[in-house]
């Protein structure tokens, strides 16, 4: 058993629960605080769980969560965490923002889990913050909010707004919020609780490495991918990665198709398709925009390639999801 030393009131936390969002990333946020309590014999969280409405909510794996109450500047607690996924824009009603904003001007610290940042940021109050969401979401966030820095850390933890990644990363959150406030040791055996071996710090990156991700331990292939990663936008001619990498093109070529079973060119646009991809499904933008966030020339350029390799057209795509 962890004692807390002396007991106090608990601190509440407030979950806002919006349509679609991820119950992985919910449950890796409130578990830890239902495991404080029972490690330190004392109350030190409580919890309360809103919908905008007071109805359930139902995640994007089709589970229905009860929510207690209707989200309302009386009703919110003095932390609230908004919760996300797929779908964030469809959660921006009026009356949603205005509590947000209100709830921020009376001293509320406001949280937001995976995609939650997106509403945040709708209302106004991520303005001079460095942020984070899931690494997916991030291209579309950064088309829609150009002037609030998107990190690609796990959390971001600010005087009066926190983000996080989502998924298990909101675990780690939950972990270093606990650790700050009751202790390391605390934090430590919730952590062994959930046979988590290590708790993650806000500076690690949520991706894993991209070797790992690839399969591939080639360094100059590494650094291909890396670069072209970083410049989807204003894709860098093949034989610029090639100099950067310090190979000729010819042996670039044959690295690739050696390594990873692909042209370097093809490689590249894929990563292209699959960030136009992500903003169609994230964003209203148009196709002649998303086309020019991911270096096609013109709208009809994205479309043929896109059909050849999604088997439809952009705007199938993007009237399918919705």
């Amino acid at each position: 058993m962890h004692s807390g030393g002396v007991t106090r009131q608990p601190e509440t936390f407030g979950f806002l629960l919006v349509a679609s969002f991820s119950s992985m990333a919910f449950f890796s946020a409130v578990e830890p605080l239902r495991v404080a309590n029972r490690l330190s014999g004392q109350p030190l969280f409580s919890w309360k769980i809103f919908s905008e409405t007071g109805e359930p909510v139902q995640a994007s794996n089709g589970m229905r969560v009860l929510v207690d109450d209707a989200l309302t500047l009386e009703t919110c607690p003095p932390t609230l965490i908004v919760c996300a996924g797929f779908e964030p824009a469809k959660a921006e009603t009026p009356r949603l923002l205005s509590i947000l904003r209100r709830a921020s001007r009376t001293g509320v610290m406001l949280g937001a889990i995976d995609t939650g940042a997106h509403l945040l940021a709708k209302a106004g109050l991520l303005d001079g913050a460095t942020i984070t969401l899931h690494w997916e979401a991030a291209p579309a966030f950064r088309e829609e909010f150009p002037d609030i820095k998107v990190s690609e850390e796990l959390f971001e933890v600010r005087e009066r707004v926190f983000t996080c990644a989502g998924g298990t990363a909101a675990l780690d959150l939950m972990l270093d919020m606990i650790g700050r406030k009751h202790g390391a040791e605390l934090a430590g055996a919730i952590s062994e609780q959930f046979i988590h071996d290590r708790i993650r710090g806000s500076g690690d990156h949520q991706r894993m490495q991209l070797s790992n991700r690839l399969g591939v331990t080639n360094s100059k292939v590494l650094k291909v991918v890396e670069l072209m990663e970083r410049n989807l936008e204003q894709p860098m001619p093949l034989a610029s990665l090639a100099a950067r990498a310090g190979v000729t093109l010819r042996q670039m070529e044959r690295l690739f198709e050696d390594q990873i079973s692909v042209s370097p060119g093809r490689y590249y646009r894929t990563l292209r398709l699959a960030q136009a991809r992500q903003l169609l499904r994230n964003t209203d933008m148009t196709v002649l925009d998303v086309a020019i966030a991911t270096g096609f020339a013109s709208g009809s350029s994205l479309s043929r390639r896109y059909r050849e390799h999604f088997g439809a057209p952009p705007s199938g795509d993007r009237l399918e999801v919705n």
